[in-house]
C-alpha cells in the first residue's frame, strides 16, 4: 500500500483518531472530576500553570521535537542504519542540554512569572516546582520525534493511551484528598509518567548510547539552528495563550479563565482526533517528498480531503450536542460557555483546511517563514481576543477564535501558493463548500428555541454530513 494513498491516510488517521478519541474521553472524565472537585477557579489555576509549563518548555526545548523529525526521517528513508543510530545519539545529547537549560531558567524566572500571572498572593513556589516537569518534557519531546521519524506509529499511539490513563489515575485521588494543593504535584507526576513511557518504547527500538555524545554535539548544530525558529514560534504561541489567560484573569477573574479553558479544550481537543494523525504520520511523509512540488501538492490535497471528511460530521454533532455535553462533562456551572463553544467550533473547519498546508513550510525547513507566519497569527489572535472579550465577554472569545482562524487560513494558503506553487484541488473546494456549509447551518440551528425543532434539524444535518463523508471516502479508497 502506498504511503501517500487515500487508504494509508484513512488507516493512520483512524488509528490515531481512535487513540486520540480514547485520550479525549479519558481527558473529559478527568476534567469532569476536576470540575466537580476544584470548580471553575481551580480549573483556572490548573490552566494558568499548565499554560506556563508549556511556555517554559517550548522556550527551552531548542525546537528538537520538531526539527529532529525532518533529518531523522530522511536518514530512515535512506535506509542508513548506522548513520540513523548515530544521529539519534546526537538528538538525545541535545535533549539533555535542553532539559538542564529549561530547569535552570524556570528556577530563575519563577518570581517574574508570579508577578505577571497573579494580582493576589505569592505563587512563586508553584512556578519553582514546575522546573522538573520542564526538564522531563524536553526528554519526552526528543524521544517522541524519534518515534515519529522512524514511523513507530503504533508505539507512539500506545504511549499516548497509557499517558492518558496514568494522568487520570493520578489526578482524581490527589485532587480529591488534597484539593488545589495537588495541582503542581499532578502536573509534575503526569510529565514523569509521559517521559518514562516514551523512553521505554523508544529505547526498545534504539537503545540509549550516550558514550562520546559530548563530542558529537556539534553535529546537531544545524538541527538546533532550524529549531530556533520553532522555539521562537512556540514561545510566541504559548506566550500568547498565557497572555490571553492573564487578560481574562486581570480584566475578569479566575472563573472566566476556567470557563474559557474548558471551552478551548472542548473545541480543540475534539478535532484533535484527526489533527494528531497529521502531526504523527503526515508530517514525516511530507518531509520525505518536500522537494517534489507535484508529489507534495498531491499529498497535501489528499490529506485535506480525508481530514475534512472525517472531522466534519463530528463537528456538526459537537455543535448540536453542546447543551448536553457541557453539564455532562463538567457541571452546570460551565453552562455559560455553550454559546461561545458553538461559535468557536466553526473555527475547526478552518483549521483542518489550514494545518496540512502549513506543514509545507516545516517540511521545506523554512524556519524563518514559519516563525513569521505563526507570529502574525498569534498577534492577530491576542489583539482580537482582548477587543472581543472587552466588548462581548466570554462569547467574544469565540468570535476572536473564529476571526483568527479565518485570518490564518487566508495567510497560509496565499503564502503556500506563492512560495511553493501549491494549488488547492477542486475536490477540496467542493468538499469544503458542502461540509462547512452544513456546519454553518448547524450553528444557525442553535438559535432555535423549540427543542423538538432544534434536535430534529440537528440530527438531520448530522446525518447529511455523515452520509456525504462516508460516500466520498468509500469512493476514494
Amino acid at each position: 500500500m502506498s504511503e501517500n494513498s487515500y487508504r494509508h491516510i484513512l488507516k493512520y488517521t483512524g488509528v490515531f483518531g481512535s487513540v486520540q478519541g480514547l485520550n479525549v474521553l479519558l481527558g473529559l472524565v478527568r476534567n469532569k472530576f476536576v470540575a466537580l472537585i476544584l470548580g471553575p477557579s481551580g480549573m483556572g489555576l490548573v490552566s494558568l500553570l499548565n499554560t506556563t509549563l508549556t511556555f517554559m518548555s517550548q522556550a527551552t526545548n531548542l525546537g528538537i521535537a520538531t526539527s529532529a523529525v525532518r533529518h531523522v526521517s530522511e536518514l530512515f528513508d535512506a535506509g542508513d542504519e548506522v548513520q540513523l543510530r548515530h544521529y539519534i545519539k546526537v538528538v538525545r545529547a541535545w535533549c539533555l542540554v535542553a532539559a538542564v537549560l529549561g530547569m535552570a531558567l524556570c528556577f530563575v524566572v519563577a518570581p517574574l512569572l508570579d508577578v505577571l500571572s497573579f494580582s493576589w498572593g505569592n505563587h512563586t513556589l508553584h512556578f519553582f516546582l514546575l522546573a522538573p516537569a520542564v526538564a522531563m518534557l524536553a526528554v519526552t519531546g526528543g524521544e517522541t520525534a524519534i518515534l515519529k521519524a522512524t514511523r513507530r506509529l503504533r508505539s507512539l499511539a500506545m504511549v499516548q493511551v497509557w499517558t492518558a490513563v496514568g494522568a487520570l489515575c493520578l489526578c482524581v485521588p490527589l485532587y480529591y484528598f488534597f484539593g488545589e494543593a495537588a495541582i503542581v504535584p499532578v502536573i509534575v507526576l503526569t510529565a514523569f509518567v509521559s517521559m518514562v513511557l516514551t523512553i521505554v518504547y523508544s529505547y526498545r527500538f534504539y537503545p540509549l548510547q550516550l558514550k562520546g555524545a559530548r563530542q558529537t554535539l556539534h553535529e546537531g548544530i544545524p538541527m538546533v539552528k532550524l529549531g530556533v525558529a520553532f522555539i521562537m514560534a512556540s514561545v510566541v504561541g504559548s506566550g500568547s495563550e498565557m497572555f490571553i489567560r492573564f487578560i481574562l484573569n486581570v480584566k475578569g477573574n479566575l472563573d472566566d479563565v476556567g470557563l474559557y479553558n474548558a471551552a478551548y479544550m472542548m473545541t480543540v481537543t475534539y478535532a484533535a482526533t484527526v489533527f494528531s494523525a497529521i502531526d504523527a504520520d503526515y508530517f514525516p511523509r511530507l518531509s520525505a517528498v518536500n522537494q517534489l512540488t507535484s508529489s507534495s501538492n498531491a499529498l497535501v490535497n489528499r490529506q485535506l480531503e480525508m481530514s475534512l471528511l472525517m472531522v466534519a460530521p463530528m463537528l456538526v454533532a459537537f455543535i448540536i450536542g453542546l447543551p448536553i455535553l457541557v453539564p455532562l462533562l463538567f457541571s452546570h456551572e460551565f453552562l455559560p460557555i455553550v454559546s461561545m463553544t458553538q461559535l468557536a467550533a466553526l473555527s475547526m473547519y478552518l483549521k483542518v483546511l489550514t494545518l496540512p498546508v502549513a506543514y509545507l513550510t516545516l517540511a521545506r525547513g523554512q524556519s524563518r517563514a514559519y516563525f513569521v507566519l505563526e507570529t502574525l497569527y498569534y498577534v492577530f489572535f491576542v489583539f482580537s481576543s482582548w477587543f472581543c472579550y472587552v466588548h462581548w465577554g466570554l462569547y467574544g472569545m469565540g468570535v476572536a477564535l473564529l476571526a483568527a482562524h479565518v485570518f490564518d487560513l487566508l495567510m497560509i494558503h496565499v503564502y503556500a501558493r506563492r512560495q511553493f506553487g501549491y494549488r488547492v484541488s477542486h475536490w477540496v473546494v467542493l468538499y469544503a463548500l458542502a461540509q462547512v456549509g452544513l456546519g454553518v447551518l448547524a450553528f444557525g440551528v442553535t438559535f432555535i428555541q423549540n427543542q423538538s425543532v432544534y434536535w430534529g434539524c440537528g440530527v438531520l444535518l448530522f446525518a447529511v454530513s455523515l452520509i456525504f463523508s462516508l460516500s466520498v471516502i468509500r469512493r476514494k479508497i
